[in-house]
Order: C-alpha cells, then structure tokens, then sequence
C-alpha cells in the first residue's frame, strides 16, 4: 500500500550516528519510492508558523485593487501577487482557483519594500530563515543518503536562491470550469519543497500505479517532496512525484485554504549534472540551476 512515511527530523538532527543513518535509510527509502514524507520535530516554532499564517490571511484579504499593486511580473525576479487563474500548473487545463504571493531572500532584505508587502513583516523573515534551516538538514540527509559528502548539497544553495510563497484557495462562489481544480497536476521544479498546510485539505499526491492518495494535513509536521532539479540531478535515483490540490466534494468547498511553500532551489549557476553517471548513463544533460528555473516558469504564467 502506498503511505507517505513520517520522518523524525529531530533524530537526525540530535542523534548518534546509529540514529542518523537509520533516519538517512529512512530519507533515501521515502525520496526513492515516493518522493514525500512528513517531518516530525522540524525544528520551527508553532507560534512563528501561527503567525505567518495569520499574515498571510490579512494579506489576501486586502481588496484586489491593493494586492495588484504588488503584482507578479516576470520569471526574473518570481517575486510578487499571482492572482486567481493567473497560473495553470497543468497547462491542459483552465487556470488554477487560487492566489498566491511569492516572497525571495532578496525583497526580505530590501529597505525600500512595500509596506503593504507581508515582506514587511519581520516574522517573515524569520520564517524563512527557519525554513532554510530546515532545508539545509533535510539537503545534508540526501547527500548522507546518496553517499556524498554532507555538505554536497547545502554549499551549492548558499546563496539562499529559494521562494517563499504564500498561497489562499478561495472559496467557491459558483461552478469551477470543467478540469478546473485549485491547483493543477504538476510536480515542483527545484531541489525540494517544504510545506504547511492548514487542516482544510485537498492535497493529493499520485502513486506509480497512477492512482491519487490525500496527503491530508498531520499537526506539527511539516510536508516536503523531492523536486524535479533534485531527480535530473540524481538521475531519477529520487524521484519529483505529481501532486495537485483538489476542489472538496463537502462543505468545505465553502471555506478558504491556505498553505505556505517553501521552494528550495540551488544557487543559479550551479550545475545540475548526472550524480553518479561514471556508471551509467546519464538521463539529462546538464543544466544551470537558474537556467531551468527560468524555463519552467516561463511555461507556467
């Protein structure tokens, strides 16, 4: 049966050798047959992550006019308001029913941002250097896994080229186009993608067999999934799984869902070449690790 394994990060993070390698076996198993795992113990406070979400809120709140203000712009920067059906992450269907606001390290550091910007927030900016930690233990438990050196993977995202994005499905006022969901079939596109998500649900995540599971909220554990840079970089030894987030068949189609993303992704002009390709042959050529983000969302909007 497919399950999505639970994953105590804290054990890796705190523990003896013994306990770090069970965990790093864990870690390969998840990234190698599925591709997501919930972490428990992440090493986030409760309360910041209260707080955030709370931001967020207030944010979409705003009238449209306002949050337009902030538009998104360009692939370039990746920074700003998406508003709803803006975006089709499955290109094959009508554009997604939700809003999202993209935040980078860069406009969390900039004097001059928008005071109408959750930027502006310094729990913003704790939130995502605390997502950063995170990542950076979850990328030294894949170079463990992959028998590289811990600090393979974190001294090629030093720079901290990762997205913050904070995302509100709206409730649905009339019918949804047909194939319409909140959010469409796609898979991520960097090394890896953490997210917290509210106990609305609609999450679902597709198996080998092509079926669809819910990936249904767990208190206190944070979901991350292996991206499409993270299985181009191994050759398909971790794999980037399909996900989507569906309209609810029940009452909860009259409530918001929010979520928050945290995409990480490589410094630009890392290379993403075959990992282990002296014994076979590599799937990809290489790439840059800007050059394939600029690509993807520029496929996206």
């Amino acid at each position: 049966m497919f399950a999505i394994p639970v994953i105590d990060l804290a054990a890796f993070s705190n523990g003896d050798a013994v306990t770090r390698q069970r965990v790093v076996k864990q870690v390969y198993q998840a990234c190698h047959e599925i591709g997501f795992v919930y972490l428990q113990n992440p090493g986030i406070s409760k309360d910041l992550v209260k707080q955030v979400f709370a931001l967020n809120k207030s944010f979409f709140n705003l009238p449209l006019t306002v949050k337009q203000q902030l538009a998104w712009s360009n692939e370039f920067s990746n920074t700003g308001y998406v508003g709803i059906e803006r975006e089709s992450l499955d290109s094959n269907k009508p554009g997604d029913l939700k809003e999202a606001f993209n935040v980078s390290k860069a406009e969390l550091t900039c004097p001059t941002v928008s005071s109408i910007s959750p930027a502006k927030n310094p729990e913003i900016f704790t939130f995502f250097q605390a997502c950063t930690e995170i990542a950076n233990k979850v990328l030294q438990a894949f170079a463990l896994a992959l028998e590289l050196p811990e600090d393979f993977f974190t001294t090629r995202h030093n720079r901290q080229h990762h997205t913050l994005r904070s995302l509100h499905y709206p409730p649905l006022q009339t019918l949804a186009k047909p194939g319409q969901v909140r959010a469409g079939e796609h898979s991520d596109y960097g090394s890896l993608t953490l997210l917290f998500q509210d106990e609305v649900g609609g999450l679902e995540v597709q198996t080998k067999t092509g079926d669809w599971i819910a990936a249904p909220a767990i208190p206190d554990t944070v979901v991350v999934n292996t991206g499409d840079l993270m299985q181009r970089w191994t050759n398909h030894v971790f794999c980037s799984t399909k996900h989507r987030v569906i309209i609810p068949n029940d009452s909860r189609v009259k409530q918001s869902r929010y979520s928050i993303a945290f995409f990480c992704h490589p410094n630009d002009d890392t290379e993403i070449a075959c990992l282990g390709c002296d014994r076979e042959q590599p799937i990809y050529p290489p790439i840059l690790a800007g050059e394939y983000l600029l690509q993807r969302l520029q496929a996206t909007y």
